[in-house]
């Protein structure tokens, strides 16, 4: 009995803390690989935990217009939904096209290849084995990259960066490896891109803490999985080695991003429900906490 109070107290602190909070990069459906929600139904979740934002991510398509018509369909719920795309081979790859009727219809971000990056297909049989399957086998992947043979970036990628910088969108380095996105990174700064995001640095991209001291050193934030922290089938770490992420990009530059969406894990706001708990425990003071779960996602979505 005595256990429960407190147990009460920590939920109604997590719940707090969480109003305003922006997910970047929840995975809910339809979808080519199985989810536990849809749209519509993380929508009504995030609403209900009062969160600012939500950003839905799909490997094979374009989610904009679902966004669009699902914020129009329920204002009343208050929380603004957004989409962008992956440039995978579902999209054409590393596709200009692709990439300005995306950025015209309202995308917020462009992420550089992932289920179709060379680096996520040469990692098949190591960290990207875990990574979800499809419902049903798809054609197999053409590996892309945004460099070619001799480590130069490829002219439809310099164009992909003009387009992410006229547009203000978010760039983000997709499953790309970190020796590439340092490549890809230091020249969309050159060419005026002022939003940059790393997803899950430490899973499938190969950053090391310097990788991530010098991304960060180039503008980036650098976006951890929730997912890989709290109970499920993709937790990968302890809270320590959040602790230790955190202390090595500072709080100022971390974003703290479901990753959720995937069967036998939390559903996204009750992940990051968890990780606010995993935080508190760690005596990271609340400011700090906003920043990371709302703040920081929301500078770069420009809400």
């Amino acid at each position: 009995m005595t256990d429960a109070i407190p147990a009460r107290q920590r939920a109604e602190e997590v719940a707090e803390l969480l109003v305003g909070a922006v997910d970047l990069h929840c995975h809910s459906g339809p979808a080519a690989m199985p989810r536990i929600l849809d749209h519509h139904e993380a929508l009504l979740d995030a609403a209900a935990a009062r969160f600012r934002a939500l950003l839905y991510k799909d490997h094979f398509y374009l989610g904009t217009a679902h966004a669009v018509i699902l914020e129009k369909l329920f204002p009343e719920l208050g929380v603004k939904l957004f989409s962008g795309i992956a440039l995978n081979n579902a999209s054409g790859g590393i596709n200009p096209h692709a990439v300005d009727h995306a950025a015209k219809l309202g995308a917020r971000i462009v992420w550089m290849p992932t289920l179709s990056a060379a680096n996520h297909i040469e990692q098949a049989s190591g960290q990207a084995k875990t990574f979800p399957k499809t419902a049903q086998k798809m054609l197999d992947p053409i590996p892309l990259r945004c460099t070619d043979g001799d480590g130069k970036l490829t002219d439809a990628t310099l164009q992909v960066l003009d387009l992410v910088a006229e547009a203000d969108i978010i760039l983000a380095g997709g499953h790309l490896h970190v020796s590439e996105m340092l490549v890809l990174f230091a020249e969309a700064r050159r060419r005026g891109v002022r939003k940059l995001l790393v997803n899950h640095p430490t899973y499938i991209v190969g950053c090391s803490d310097d990788d991530i001291r010098a991304l960060v050193e180039l503008g980036a934030h650098i976006e951890h999985s929730i997912c890989m922290f709290v109970d499920g089938r993709a937790k990968k770490y302890s809270p320590d080695k959040l602790a230790h992420l955190i202390e090595v990009a500072g709080v100022e530059h971390t974003i703290l991003s479901s990753d959720l969406g995937l069967q036998g894990s939390p559903r996204p706001v009750d992940g990051f429900r968890a990780v606010t708990g995993t935080l508190l425990d760690l005596q990271m003071p609340a400011a700090a906490i906003r920043r990371m779960t709302g703040d920081n996602a929301a500078e770069l979505l420009g809400i």
